[in-house]
């Protein structure tokens, strides 16, 4: 496949870092020679120093062969026009970031794809629903519905209170038991499991269940005592706080602290049909946060521009009795700190972004693929085609790359774990999870 990238900084380096790895044709074009320079050195693709929006270097980048082109710049009129020139030069598909919500209205789409844009990325979408199901599952850092929701995999930090730890999975996920371990996050290692590796205290841990059995998952990881999310307070009232208060459920009350007094007016107006309370003030003073009950709060959200005052700010709600928070981090070399700080959610809108386009990118045969940034983990729904390596043998037979472990299929309608005696059949949507492992590898057990 061919893949040309306009814009190399977070969105377009996260990105072209996911393709490199599965041998993609890849073209990067950015202004900046030296930041081309640094990606170059690290990732398997041609760079190109240049604007977007030449005619030159669009055609020095063979735009015209691009099976898809996609402007990720941090400016949105950049990618737009970039995107109209590479749909008329020929490229077959284009995808453009934007910063205005307006664009994504569904009463513009036919104005958007007339002018030869087929996609656009809104990272403050994409934020706001991470947030809104963080919300929805205090007890859980990160939930991810696979194939329309039948079958769900669940990312849970486990405590002291956790049932299973210490004990091998061969013992806890057998072919009765309704979930099944696919990633283990422990320090900064990525673990694929076998049937002899434990589940250790602090670990997160990756499960893949029904929607059925989300209870009893809660249950043996000690999460019942964990209050549901009824209250939350958000600090900095930005486009991605604007989106999330909109797309609140109902049986959640929400405040929204702004230190901004102009802002304020801005989110009164932009929030007038809801019931959001806006209030001036700074998230982080306490006194404040005491005022507005935050010790009968149970989810706090730091949406600020500062990447340090929204991990303190956790931190702080946390010591006062804040069950569930989320912080909304942008410089990636933070990521790691948060966690270990054990702050909770953690939303970076550039990663979301890069893996959402990633979606759309490998031409392996598979109906949906996602990538877990913190296990460093590709999520991958397979097609068994009759005749295929995997409707030959039983799952234990397969004999699977290492750091590969199929999760769980859908059959029909319904959504089933997997184990190592099951058979696949054909036309089963199998969700595969790999870790440093290319999908055309795993493409190969089921295509005929």
């Amino acid at each position: 496949m061919k893949i040309v990238i306009a814009g190399a900084s977070a969105i377009g380096s996260h990105l072209a870092r996911l393709l490199s790895r599965s041998n993609q044709d890849i073209v990067l074009i950015d202004h900046n020679a030296d930041t081309l320079d640094d990606i170059s050195s690290e990732y398997d693709l041609m760079t190109l120093a240049g604007s977007p929006t030449s005619i030159k270097t669009l055609l020095q980048a063979d735009t015209d062969e691009a099976d898809i082109f996609i402007a990720v710049t941090p400016d949105e009129n950049v990618n737009i026009t970039s995107c109209v020139m590479a749909h008329a030069m020929g490229a077959r598909k284009t995808v453009a970031q934007v910063d205005n919500q307006e664009f994504i209205n569904p009463d513009n789409t036919p104005t958007i794809q007339a002018m030869g844009i087929d996609t656009l990325i809104y990272p403050e979408k994409l934020a706001a629903e991470n947030i809104i199901k963080g919300l929805k599952l205090s007890w859980v850092r990160q939930r991810w519905d696979v194939h329309g929701g039948s079958l769900v995999m669940l990312g849970i930090k486990l405590r002291e209170t956790c049932e299973i730890l210490n004990q091998p999975l061969r013992l806890l996920c057998g072919p009765q038991d309704p979930y099944h371990v696919v990633a283990i996050k422990r320090g900064n290692d990525t673990i694929i499991p076998g049937g002899n590796d434990e589940l250790k205290l602090y670990d997160i841990v990756y499960f893949m269940t029904t929607v059925n059995t989300i209870a009893y998952i809660r249950k043996i990881v000690g999460k019942e005592h964990y209050a549901d999310v009824k209250n939350v307070i958000i600090m900095g009232g930005g486009r991605t706080a604007i989106r999330a208060a909109k797309e609140m459920p109902s049986f959640i009350d929400t405040k929204i602290i702004e230190i901004d007094e102009h802002q304020c007016e801005k989110l009164n107006e932009e929030l007038d049909d809801t019931d959001v309370m806006v209030i001036h003030g700074d998230g982080r003073d306490i006194n404040l946060l005491k005022e507005e009950n935050i010790k009968n709060t149970q989810g706090f959200v730091a949406l600020t521009g500062n990447d340090e005052v929204n991990i303190l700010a956790c931190l702080t709600a946390k010591k006062l009795g804040v069950r569930k928070t989320i912080a909304m981090i942008e410089n990636s070399n933070y990521l790691s700190m948060a966690e270990s700080l054990d702050i909770g959610t953690v939303i970076n809108r550039k990663m979301l972004a890069a893996g959402n386009i990633y979606q759309m990118m490998l031409d392996a045969d598979v109906r949906n693929i996602g990538y877990l940034a913190s296990v460093k983990a590709d999520v991958a729904e397979f097609i068994a085609e009759s005749g295929s390596k995997v409707t030959r043998k039983k799952v234990f037979e397969l004999g699977l790359p290492r750091g590969c472990t199929i999760g769980g299929l859908v059959r029909g309608k319904e959504g089933m774990l997997v184990s190592g005696g099951t058979q696949i059949m054909a036309g089963d949507n199998v969700v595969v999870i790999c870790h440093e492992v290319d999908l055309k590898k795993i493409e190969k057990f089921f295509t005929n």
